[in-house]
């Protein structure tokens, strides 16, 4: 193909140079906007692209068109002339900037027949890219269109690139709140489960399912309220298969088409068949997550869409991540509904065995920080700060909570250690658990009786879960002083308070300290009032002795 100049209304051979060759395949479906009020002009450079393999090209001799084009056209290119008699480039480049974002990049390559240095200068600081001189040379023309072309589409990656970064960080974020959240007790709570995994998946019906000896057993859905209100749901396992099938080696099921004939679908379809088909009403598309422990199958959760093959390989990885730390915690629950139910001294050591999995909670959330920190370090080093802040208060809540569960294993540990230490362990186990700031100002050299040190220790013990259960509070202090006579130990929140008169009798938590306190020779008192936090105060006399 020849180079050609216009001159005039002329279009003149140059030589045999082959500019198509210049030319990248993948530039060639660019949607280029042609605005110039000479008709030659337009035909000129729709010819020279066109014959050159583009195609996508929307032109006009108007400008006035150029506000409604764009946002029509969407286009990857404007080549603008600068002088027309309606209305010119640089007011065309100033209509252009409201619908233009800042942190968008749309080229404007200007065509003007008197490219001075004070035409460009004016141009640029319109909006302009580049610049092209009349009489057009052809091989100018593709060149210049060529780099901004690729310009754009190395910005268009780039920003796909930050939007894929940026969803993995929110995905990791929210991953780690929902560990958080998970952690942060030890009552399970079904619905948060589904809730949360909301915020990553999207789905139109969900289901949380334990597994009760052959049957699957709803313990939260989520979706419409009659679909909500049709719990609880139970799905009868028939034969062993059935349970192998269903829960494929602790590995995610996706159900592209539930209606379809692949034997997933038949499966499924016929599992659901006996009380449970609500569950795929309206739905195409299916996803189920096993909930297993330690090789344990404990349950499962069933996730449903409107829309065909919604949920991909991501969403099971995301899922299942969800899912292992669900189980945990169902797993924890259990345990701590079945501590509470123990009375005798022999059941101790298998409490504080099975409670063990608690530090893992910690652990796992420790392990969620450690593997987002590098991303988030490169885009938010405040962020990134205040995780590692995060992953500090995890692993030495984690090394707290493991000291208590040994105290509890070994009641001796009470007596033989020093009651500043265990009272420090105490409050990092808050501070662990709950995010709650915890002062602990101990004086030095505190001596007690063993009665009366494991009674300030179970009393402070009590008073903290009080303060994690229901003060809602933002600060917690422990204060251990002592003089020549008088041991005292303060502890004061700033929570929601209450009424003593009304909550102290008949308060099972509140009578037990009393109790312990009294039986060990410690003046215990507690002063509330409603939004004004709660004080305290425990006082043992050496006189006492």
């Amino acid at each position: 193909m020849a180079v050609i100049k216009l001159v005039g209304s002329r279009i003149l051979p140059m030589d045999n140079y082959q500019p198509s060759s210049l030319i990248k395949p993948a530039q060639l479906d660019a949607r280029i906007l042609i605005v110039d009020d000479q008709e030659v002009n337009v035909l000129l450079l729709s010819s020279i692209l066109e014959d050159n393999g583009y195609y996508n090209l929307k032109t006009t001799v108007d400008p006035r068109q150029t506000v409604s084009l764009v946002k029509e056209f969407q286009p990857d290119l404007i080549l603008l002339d600068l002088v027309m008699p309606s209305l010119d480039g640089y007011a065309v480049m100033d209509l252009l900037r409201p619908i233009i974002p800042p942190d968008a990049y749309l080229p404007i390559l200007v065509l003007t027949a008197d490219p001075t240095q004070q035409i460009k200068q004016r141009a640029l600081g319109m909006g302009a890219k580049d610049f092209l001189a009349k009489p057009f040379d052809q091989v100018e023309v593709l060149l210049r269109i060529q780099n901004l072309l690729e310009t754009r589409a190395l910005y268009l990656l780039q920003q796909k690139q930050n939007q894929v970064l940026e969803e993995k960080v929110r995905e990791q974020v929210i991953l780690l709140a929902i560990s958080h959240t998970l952690a942060s007790t030890l009552e399970l709570q079904p619905e948060l489960i589904l809730d949360q995994l909301h915020e990553i998946i999207e789905y139109n019906h969900a289901g949380l399912f334990s597994l009760e000896g052959q049957s699957l057993v709803t313990l939260a859905m989520r979706g419409t309220q009659e679909f909500e209100q049709s719990m609880p749901i139970r799905i009868h396992l028939n034969s062993p298969e059935a349970l192998i099938s269903l829960f494929n080696k602790h590995q995610p099921i996706r159900i592209a088409d539930v209606w379809s004939a692949h034997p997933q679908a038949k499966f499924l379809r016929l599992l659901l068949n006996d009380g449970a088909a609500v569950l795929l009403d309206e739905m195409q598309s299916w996803m189920w997550v096993p909930l297993a422990v330690k090789g344990r199958i404990i349950g499962g959760v069933g996730v449903a869409h409107e829309n065909l093959n919604h949920f991909t390989a991501h969403h099971a990885d995301l899922a299942l991540s969800v899912a292992n730390q669900a189980a945990i915690t169902m797993i924890n629950a259990e345990l701590y509904a079945n501590a509470q139910a123990l009375a005798v001294l022999e059941e101790r050591q298998r409490l504080a065995h099975n409670l063990h999995d608690a530090v893992n909670q910690s652990l796992f959330s420790a392990g969620l920080i450690a593997e987002v920190l590098p991303r988030l370090w490169d885009r938010d080093q405040a962020q990134a700060r205040q995780s590692l802040e995060d992953l500090r208060r995890l692993t030495r809540g984690a090394m707290a909570e493991m000291r208590a569960l040994l105290a509890e294993l070994r009641p001796s540990t009470l007596t033989d250690s020093d009651l500043g230490d265990l009272l420090h362990q105490l409050g990092n186990a808050l501070e662990g658990r709950t995010n709650l700031p915890v002062v602990v100002i101990v004086a030095e050299g505190v001596v007690l009786p063993a009665d009366v040190q494991v009674a300030f220790y179970r009393v402070c013990q009590e008073a903290l879960n009080n303060i994690a259960k229901h003060a809602k509070a933002s600060q917690v202090e422990i204060n251990l002083k002592q003089d020549e006579v008088v041991i005292e130990l303060y502890i004061h929140d700033d929570g929601l308070g209450f009424d003593i008169e009304k909550i102290f009798s008949g308060h099972y938590g509140l009578d037990m300290m009393r109790e312990r306190a009294e039986a060990a020779g410690v003046l215990l008192t507690i002063k509330s009032q409603p939004s004004q936090g709660t004080e305290l105060t425990m006082l043992w006399t050496k006189e006492s002795l």
